[in-house]
C-alpha cells in the first residue's frame, strides 16, 4: 500500500465473520481498498459467492486492483466446522487479530476494523481473553475503555468484561477519571470540541443521596469534581434508567456508563446493525461489529454486514479526523 490505510481481520472462521466482511468490501466502490487479514482456506470459500476474485497477497504493497486482498495470517489444512467451537478456528482468529496490532503498532496499517470472535473458541486455543478489548489492551500495553456507538448515543464503560459483583468493585475512583477522560478524547477524536459528558449512578436512581449505596457520594461525584476542574463538561451522576434518554434527545454527546450492561443494552436495543465497538486508548484505530460470531446462521449466506460497513465506515471518519489533526497549520502569507 502506498498510503496508510486500514486492514480488516476475519474473525472466528465457524462464524459469519469471513461473510460480512467480504460483503463489507463489496458494498464498497473498490473492494480492494482494504487488506484483509486472514487465512486463505477460509477467505477462498467465502469468497465463492462474490464476483470479485480472492488475490493473497506476499506483502502489504502486493495489492490486486478489483480483487480482495488478503494477508496470510494463518495456513489451515482443514476449514473448520461451521457453527461450532473450535481450537482451530480461535487460533486463527487469534493469528490475524495478534498480526493486525502489530501491524498497527509497527505504523504499517492506520488500524484494523474486527470481524466477530467467539471467546470459547478462543479458550479453547489457549487463549484466556473475554474478548478483543482485552487481547487489545495487553498486545498494545495500553489502558482501554470501549465505547458503543450508533447514530443516537454514544457510550463508555467504566468496567467491561467481570462478573457484575467485581464490577462493583472495579468501578473505583481511578476507574471513574480513565473513563470520563477517554470519553472526552474519543469525542474530541470523532470531531466534538467540547463534548457534554453524562455519568451514569451505580445504584438505583443514583443512590438517591445514599439510601440505596454512597458509591455515587464517595467515588463518582468525587470523580466527576475533579475532571470538572480540568476543564470537561462533564455532569452526574445520573440515574441509569432515564440517562440515555436525556442523551438521545440531545442533552449530552456521551454516557459514562459503570457496567457492561448498563451502557450496552441501550445501543443494542436501538438496533444491531447500527451500533459500533471502538476501543478508545489505544494508539491506532480499532472498532468492530456490534455484535457476535451468530453461529446459528453461519454458512447459510445470509448474514446482514450492517454493522460491519457502519465499523468501517466509523474507522474510516476517525482516519480522516487523524489525517486532519496531524497536518501543520497553513503558513501565513
Amino acid at each position: 500500500m502506498t498510503q496508510k490505510t486500514l486492514a480488516l481481520t476475519m474473525g472466528d472462521p465457524a462464524g459469519i465473520g469471513p461473510e460480512i466482511t467480504l460483503k463489507a468490501l463489496a458494498a464498497l466502490p473498490e473492494p480492494s481498498r482494504f487488506p484483509i487479514l486472514g487465512d486463505p482456506l477460509v477467505m477462498q470459500e467465502a469468497a465463492r459467492p462474490f464476483a470479485s476474485p480472492l488475490h493473497v497477497m506476499a506483502n502489504l504493497s502486493d495489492r490486486k486492483a478489483g480483487a480482495f486482498n488478503l494477508l496470510p495470517t494463518s495456513q489451515l489444512a482443514a476449514l473448520p466446522p461451521v457453527g461450532a467451537v473450535s481450537a482451530k478456528a480461535g487460533s486463527a482468529a487469534y493469528a490475524a487479530i495478534a498480526r493486525g496490532i502489530a501491524l498497527s503498532m509497527a505504523g504499517e496499517i492506520a488500524g484494523i476494523v474486527t470481524a466477530p470472535i467467539h471467546k470459547e473458541a478462543l479458550k479453547a486455543a489457549g487463549h484466556s481473553y473475554p474478548g478483543h478489548t482485552e487481547i487489545l489492551a495487553d498486545h498494545a500495553g495500553a489502558e482501554v475503555a470501549m465505547m458503543l456507538a450508533n447514530d443516537e448515543i454514544k457510550t463508555v464503560l467504566v468496567t467491561i468484561h467481570m462478573a457484575l459483583r467485581d464490577a462493583i468493585e472495579a468501578a473505583d475512583y481511578p476507574a471513574q477519571i480513565h473513563a470520563i477522560r477517554l470519553a472526552q478524547r474519543g469525542l474530541e477524536a470523532m470531531g466534538v470540541p467540547h463534548p457534554r459528558i453524562a455519568v451514569a449512578g451505580l445504584n438505583p436512581h443514583a443512590g438517591e443521596g445514599g439510601r440505596f449505596g454512597d458509591e455515587e457520594i464517595r467515588i463518582i461525584t468525587p470523580a466527576i469534581e475533579a475532571m470538572r476542574t480540568e476543564g470537561l463538561n462533564v455532569s452526574g451522576p445520573w440515574p441509569g434508567d432515564t440517562v440515555y434518554m436525556m442523551a438521545r434527545a440531545g442533552k449530552f454527546d456521551v454516557v459514562v456508563a459503570q457496567y457492561h450492561d448498563q451502557g450496552l443494552i441501550p445501543v443494542k436495543y436501538l438496533g444491531l446493525e447500527k451500533g459500533v465497538n471502538i476501543t478508545l486508548g489505544l494508539p491506532f484505530i480499532r472498532t468492530s461489529p456490534d455484535h457476535g460470531t451468530a453461529f446459528d446462521i453461519a454458512g447459510l449466506g445470509t448474514a446482514d454486514p450492517a454493522s460491519m460497513i457502519t465499523a468501517l465506515e466509523m474507522a474510516e471518519k476517525l482516519l480522516k479526523a487523524q489525517s486532519r489533526a496531524a497536518k501543520p497549520p497553513p503558513m501565513p502569507h
